[in-house]
């Protein structure tokens, strides 16, 4: 790949919420970089209301990304699960792993409905792949399978909000469940790569729309946030041995790198 390789995460290009509505606000983000990475929850695959919009938006970023001469790589996520190839990219010999980061609970996304409803058909999709605690190929299958069955409601655009609004907070453990999630998802992420990738030292996150960055086990996690209110996106970056991360600077009109919040370095 070449550098810089640039990390961003969960634009969900085409949803309501995204704060990208032109890609060509983008294109300070994506200018300079020798290589980008798409962390997951690039577009909105599953929603059919909003799959039209989003995937004009995937073919508008794909041509900015070839026009600023940088090479993208898009890996999946439980919004855009039909993404080919492993699901994660691996940097300085494998003590840098990126992916999305909703394999790292055993049901993916704990907070959703869909999921907390469901409980006995995510075990019976586990139950379909026996070597998914152990072969990470393995694990990811049975998390793209979660995100595709156990997808979220689509309601009629003109449903009420406050039913819509009421149909979000139920069942009542999902804000427990959320806050949960955000909490624990260094813990989560240092157990993951003790079961799948036990010599990284570094892992780079999205999906839970929280950025920052946290250690745990003696092992760097760092989470890209979202593009997606009231979450807020940040940027890392690796380049000739140097890791680093920082916020990203967001108008309507342009995104662009802004401050750096920490910088590692690998001989």
């Amino acid at each position: 790949m070449n550098e810089p390789i640039r990390i961003l995460s969960d634009l969900h290009l085409g949803h309501k919420i995204s704060r990208i509505q032109t890609i060509s606000a983008l294109r300070p983000l994506i200018a300079g970089a020798g290589t980008v990475v798409f962390n997951g929850d690039t577009w909105q695959e599953l929603a059919t209301p909003f799959r039209k919009r989003a995937s004009e938006l995937l073919d508008h970023l794909q041509r900015l990304c070839t026009e600023e001469g940088a090479a993208a790589i898009f890996l999946s996520g439980n919004h855009d699960p039909g993404w080919p190839g492993p699901g994660w990219v691996e940097l300085a010999d494998g003590k840098i792993v990126i992916m999305h980061g909703d394999a790292l609970f055993f049901d993916g996304s704990p907070w959703k409905r869909e999921i907390l409803v469901s409980g006995e058909r995510v075990m019976e999709l586990w139950n379909q792949h026996p070597r998914a605690h152990q072969d990470v190929e393995e694990r990811l299958r049975v998390a793209r399978k979660i995100a595709r069955e156990l997808c979220s409601v689509e309601h009629p655009t003109g449903r009420h909000l406050i039913l819509r609004a009421w149909d979000a907070m139920l069942p009542p453990q999902r804000a427990a469940k959320m806050l949960d999630a955000w909490f624990t998802q260094a813990s989560a992420g240092a157990k993951f790569c003790d079961a799948y990738f036990p010599n990284a030292e570094v892992l780079v996150i999205g999906h839970f729309h929280r950025a920052g960055s946290w250690t745990s086990e003696g092992r760097q996690v760092i989470n890209t946030g979202s593009f997606t209110s009231p979450g807020r996106a940040h940027w890392v970056e690796w380049n000739d041995g140097w890791l680093s991360r920082g916020v990203i600077e967001e108008s309507p009109e342009s995104c662009k790198k802004g401050r750096t919040l920490g910088v590692w370095r690998w001989s």
